[in-house]
């Protein structure tokens, strides 16, 4: 492609495509110009040697002179990609931290006779030798430098959004997580403070924490931090598995938002909040704005750098412990439950045909844990199971439930506990059960397990395991202020020790009967129980309701009106209804209440854990029937 060739592509004349090319264009109208190169560019025009040879010819070429290149591949890949787009090609070098490098890369980009440089400087004394390249009128951006003039990536600005994410959560004691010797953690720190002093929170040493200093966890604890903003994911996964290990979990006891390169994207769990540091876009702009200076475009570029900064997720993100509803903690069985429909219950002698069969996670524990989940309750099951093919099914059913499984604990030497139901077409079932490792969690793995039971409101039991654990799991739900609730299946005694710890009991008609025989009447029963210091009886009636016996109140509650289908789970579904109201502060009545409707969904679907009702469900029944019972404080 000859100049005249261009000349006449452009409609101009020989010597303004000279005068273009040759930086002579002062006086050439902006729209010819840009008509001129963008034919140039994309035909590849070279100027004829004695042209090319002279310092103010055109190269298209944008020189890029860091550093350190290591650290800045994400800003590189923007930068090509606005070279690209507007015909430049890119000539890169690595000062690799040294100014004697530095000097020598700046005199080979003078000889190559680039547009434009950008430049991230090495240090402040750098910019001294910024006059070899305005001798040759090459334009300079400068990128993480140390004068005004210099452009940023706003890492004060993405600290303050992260802190403000915090607050808007209603964290008040939070802290941030630094890199030593980083700009980047200077500059979020920067943002931090002035969040926290903006919103009249007061900054001193304890929330400015390093991630080399050992104590940083203990120092967390110890200080009741409820958040943290976190300058380097790198540093929030090694605060994510720290925690863990000292049994701190992210989000229940500890919320975390962090900044995030975009080489992390491929990362999915463990899930952070975060935010995404725009480097490609920054490397796009400044090589944007700089073409155009070369071209003498209009071009507007802040010196801080800046996109919206939205969380990519909010999953490590809750208020604070102390703000939310109580959690529930559930100590019981976890049974695989193989489930069968019969035309009646199998009786001595008698062959009995089974119509259909289902295998889903079953126990008094496992069923009560998911039924809380499912009303949004944080819960945490404590059991065992055992180390095969059942338990990897189980584990996952409660996972899949948002079940917190920490306390659940594999036993190498066990089977997993199975429960085999048998459904009459009435509804009634009989239940066989193989224990298998239920039977050995022991006080001890209660003990081990203890750190559940902080910030807890209430600790379900159910009896399907060893007394003595039961005992021990009520004992240190007391030593924590947490309220037990007992469901004392299977049990023809309760010992006077577990009563006393005993907060509210629940049994059925029959299991009442059968721990008192000397009484008759429901009314003499949990008077007989309230006599041996339970604050609360709650007796369920199957479809006659139930009735509660506190110090102040005597009282039958109807059955909410369902067909019956299988009524296996309909006691757990009311307890761990009972509990999930009870601890979002609705009253003893207004929970028993609730409760009677989620057992109705349960007792009128097939099976237990599928059956259990979600929140939205359960709560959009019951405002259609009576509104007033989900209002609180009445």
């Amino acid at each position: 492609m000859t100049i005249k060739e261009i000349a006449k592509l452009a409609g101009v004349s020989i010597s303004t495509v000279s005068k273009i090319v040759n930086n002579k264009d002062q006086n050439i109208n902006p729209e010819t110009r840009s008509r001129v190169l963008q034919i140039v560019k994309e035909y590849n025009y070279t100027p004829y040697g004695n042209v090319k040879n002279t310092s103010t010819a055109k190269s298209f070429i944008i020189g890029i002179l860091l550093q350190n290149g290591s650290r800045t591949n994400l800003i590189l890949n923007g930068i090509l990609c606005a070279a690209q787009k507007y015909g430049y090609s890119i000539l890169l070098y690595d000062s690799k931290n040294s100014t004697e490098t530095e000097l020598k890369h700046i005199t080979s980009l003078c000889k190559n006779n680039v547009d434009g440089i950008i430049w991230e400087p090495v240090s402040e004394e750098s910019t001294q030798h910024e006059h070899y390249f305005e001798e040759q009128n090459i334009p300079i951006y400068y990128i993480n430098g140390f004068s005004e003039n210099s452009y940023y990536i706003d890492f004060v600005h993405m600290g303050y959004v992260l802190t403000q994410k915090l607050l808007d959560y209603k964290h008040t004691k939070i802290a941030c997580l630094l890199k030593e010797n980083s700009l980047r953690s200077a500059l979020v720190l920067e943002g931090f403070k002035k969040c926290l002093y903006e919103n009249q929170i007061p900054y001193n040493d304890t929330t400015e924490l390093y991630i080399s200093d050992k104590e940083y966890c203990s120092k967390i604890i110890n200080n009741h931090i409820s958040g943290i903003v976190s300058s380097h994911f790198a540093s929030s996964l090694i605060l994510y598995e720290q925690m863990e290990k000292l049994h701190y979990y992210i989000p229940f006891d500890l919320s975390l938002v962090s900044l995030r390169d975009d080489a992390r994207e491929c990362i999915s769990f463990p899930r952070i909040s975060s935010v995404k540091i725009p480097y490609l876009e920054f490397g796009y702009s400044i090589c944007e704005a700089l073409i155009k200076k070369c071209e003498r475009k209009e071009s507007h570029l802040d010196n801080y750098f800046a996109v919206p900064y939205v969380l990519d997720n909010e999953d490590s993100l809750k208020p604070p412990s102390f703000m939310r509803a109580k959690k529930l903690v559930v100590v019981g069985s976890i049974n695989l439950d193989a489930t069968f429909n019969v035309d009646r219950l199998p009786q001595a002698g008698k062959t009995t045909t089974i119509r259909k069969s289902t295998t889903t996670a079953g126990g008094k524990g496992a069923n009560q844990s998911v039924g809380a989940a499912k009303l949004l309750r944080e819960v945490s099951l404590i059991g065992e199971t055992g180390n095969d093919v059942d338990a990897t099914f189980l584990f996952d059913a409660l996972e899949h439930e948002n079940v917190n499984t920490q306390g659940v604990h594999r036993d190498l030497n066990a089977q997993t506990g199975k429960a085999y139901i048998y459904i009459e077409n009435s509804g009634e079932s009989a239940v066989t059960i193989l224990p298998g490792a239920n039977g050995n969690l022991s006080p001890e793995g209660i003990h081990k397990r203890e750190y559940l039971f902080k910030n807890a409101g209430f600790c379900l039991l159910a009896t399907e395991i060893p007394i003595e654990t039961v005992i021990e799991a009520a004992k240190v739900a007391k030593k924590y202020g947490v309220k037990n609730i007992l469901k004392p299946a299977t049990l023809k005694f309760i010992p006077d020790i577990l009563l006393s710890l005993t907060d509210i009991l629940i049994p059925n008609h029959k299991e009442a009967a059968m721990l008192c025989p000397n009484y008759n009447s429901v009314e003499e029963q949990a008077e007989y129980f309230l006599n041996k210091g339970i604050e609360t009886v709650i007796i369920t009636l199957g479809e006659d309701g139930c009735y509660l016996k506190t110090a102040k109140t005597a009282r039958y509650f109807p059955a909410a009106d369902f067909l019956s289908i299988d009524t296996t789970g309909g006691a757990d579904a009311f307890i761990s209804a009972f509990a999930s109201y009870l601890s979002e502060g609705y009253s003893l009545e207004q929970s028993i209440q609730i409760a009677s409707y989620a057992a109705g969904f349960c007792i009128s679907r097939q099976g237990v854990v599928p059956a259990l009702v979600d929140k939205n469900t359960l709560e959009t029944h019951i405002s259609k029937l009576e509104p007033e019972l989900l209002k609180r404080n009445k």
